[in-house]
C-alpha cells in the first residue's frame, strides 16, 4: 500500500478521539449534537462504513455526556 493510500484509508477513531469529537459536537450544537452526529453517520453509510461507525459511536458518547440514556428511543 502506498503512503497516499494509507493516508486515505478509512480508520476507526481511538477512544480519546471519540470523546473529543463528542465534546466538540456538544460545544458547537448543544442539545442538538446527537441529531447532527446521527445525520453525519447516515450520510456516510453508503460510502464509508468506518466513518459511519465512528459517528454512531460519537452519538452514544454525546448521549452519555448529556446525561441521556443512549438506548432510549423517542
Amino acid at each position: 500500500m502506498t503512503t497516499r493510500a494509507k493516508l486515505l484509508a478509512p480508520k476507526l477513531l481511538t477512544e480519546w478521539e471519540l470523546w473529543a469529537c463528542a465534546n466538540e459536537m456538544i460545544r458547537q450544537h448543544g442539545f442538538d449534537a446527537p441529531i447532527h452526529a446521527a445525520m453525519r453517520a447516515d450520510e456516510l453509510w453508503g460510502s464509508d462504513l468506518d466513518g459511519s461507525r465512528n459517528w454512531r459511536l460519537i452519538v452514544h458518547r454525546i448521549h452519555a455526556l448529556l446525561g441521556r440514556d443512549s438506548e432510549r428511543r423517542h
